[in-house]
């Protein structure tokens, strides 16, 4: 191995260090592979690197909008084009937490293969011929100093990765875990077909200090496969899908994060009553005027009967007029048909309420304008419901969990 790819090494090293050193804000590292004249992958009408930062941008909007304590570092936000490496110091010299590289991958002519797939940094199997990162690393040879670079390079030798995959063991379980929570997220949101998480010898990985992965959305050579994802409302599912598998991995590595938020759609929430709920009801519109001048006063409504004290939310009522405050409350799943009241999926909670929204029925438990209360609410079913998440209702609409937080605060 060059002398140029152990000084690679000795830097990579270094920056681990410091970033193990020195706290630091939550730091993600989107990467839309390719760009500019690397268009990548090739299609009937369209082009890998598009289809790339489409994903990347709309994953990154999400996070923006929902978290605001991430900072968020994109590779590239335009057609450009960013060498293999400098991907990779983008992310170790901001000390990133979480790099996730998108792609979209492709066969040659004669070959289909439908289906979502998501690799960490490791070595292939042997006799994996169509290798994936064999032609997203082919990308170098458009760079102008490639053979410096990366020099003693040779995707076809072990002796060029072994290394690496000693360096990389440090976050494997962690870049496993991340990869295997997208294939879960990404394939349920957007109804993806599942080929797994897989290990490659991706350059743009082998270079990075942190949990690391990288997607390939599908298959741009597949008619079907090229229609799909190229379509608005399928890449804003597929970046839902990254989306909730980032926030889920956040939540357990990530010590200062204590609310997974969800994504802010702003829409008309369609609120049904499923096994007696407690509903946020509007005063009626004659009492509304008569008391016009009278302060609104929260009264507490009755407990909902569960099995353990622990699990038993404390409803208020409050009024839906334009003075009214938000109303928080714990989604604990959501599901692409109505469950029956007593459904074995609530896991023994009453109380619970549904609504609809981007053609999912999703349920929530508790019901409250104290977010301190339903925060220790869904902190006491987390035993049952390990990725319930927090959302917040603003005069029937549902609404950004943070400005609900913070008007929250501003009423204390």
């Amino acid at each position: 191995m060059g002398r140029k790819t152990i000084f690679i090494l000795l830097a990579w090293m270094a920056t681990a260090a410091a970033a193990l050193a020195d706290g630091h804000r939550f730091t993600l590292v989107v990467d839309a592979g390719h760009g500019g004249h690397d268009a990548g992958a090739k299609g009937a009408f369209s082009y890998e690197k598009n289809i790339n930062l489409n994903v990347a941008l709309a994953f990154g909007r999400l996070v923006e909008d929902n978290c605001p304590d991430v900072r968020v570092i994109y590779t590239r936000k335009t057609d450009v084009f960013v060498p293999l490496h400098r991907r990779a110091e983008i992310a170790n010299k901001n000390k990133a937490d979480v790099f996730i590289s998108i792609h979209t991958n492709a066969l040659p002519a004669g070959h289909v293969a439908r289906g979502l797939e998501t690799y960490t940094m490791g070595m292939r199997r042997s006799d994996e011929k169509l290798s994936a990162a064999m032609r997203e690393n082919s990308v170098i040879m458009i760079e102008k100093d490639y053979k410096e670079r990366y020099e003693g390079y040779d995707p076809n030798s072990p002796e060029s990765t072994i290394m690496f995959e000693f360096l990389h063991d440090r976050n494997m379980s962690k870049s496993v875990e991340l990869a295997k929570l997208v294939q879960r997220c990404v394939c349920a949101t957007a109804t993806r077909q599942n080929k797994g998480v897989k290990q490659d010898v991706f350059l743009v990985l082998r270079e990075t200090s942190m949990p690391a992965c990288l997607i390939e959305l599908g298959f741009i050579t597949t008619a079907d496969e090229e229609q799909y994802l190229n379509k608005a409302e399928n890449v804003d599912k597929i970046a839902q899908g990254i989306y909730q598998a980032f926030v889920t991995y956040r939540k357990k590595y990530d010590e200062g994060f204590t609310v997974p938020y969800d994504p802010e759609m702003d829409t008309k929430a369609n609120v049904n009553p499923v096994n007696k709920p407690q509903v946020e009801k509007p005063a009626p519109r004659k009492q509304a005027e008569q008391t016009a001048n009278k302060p609104q006063v929260e009264k507490s409504a009755p407990r909902p009967q569960a099995d353990k004290p622990a699990n038993k939310p404390q409803t208020r009522k409050t009024a839906t007029g334009s003075g009214s405050r938000p109303v928080f409350k714990v989604q604990i799943i959501a599901s692409s048909r109505s469950l029956r009241p007593g459904s074995g999926q609530f896991k023994g909670l009453t109380g619970v309420e549904s609504y609809e929204e981007n053609g999912m029925v999703k349920y929530t438990y508790g019901a409250s304008t104290d977010y301190n209360e339903i925060y220790r609410l869904r902190k006491s079913i987390l035993d049952k419901f390990p990725e319930a998440f927090i959302i917040a209702f603003k005069d029937g609409v549902k609404t950004n969990i943070n400005k609900a937080i913070r008007e929250f605060k501003s009423n204390r």
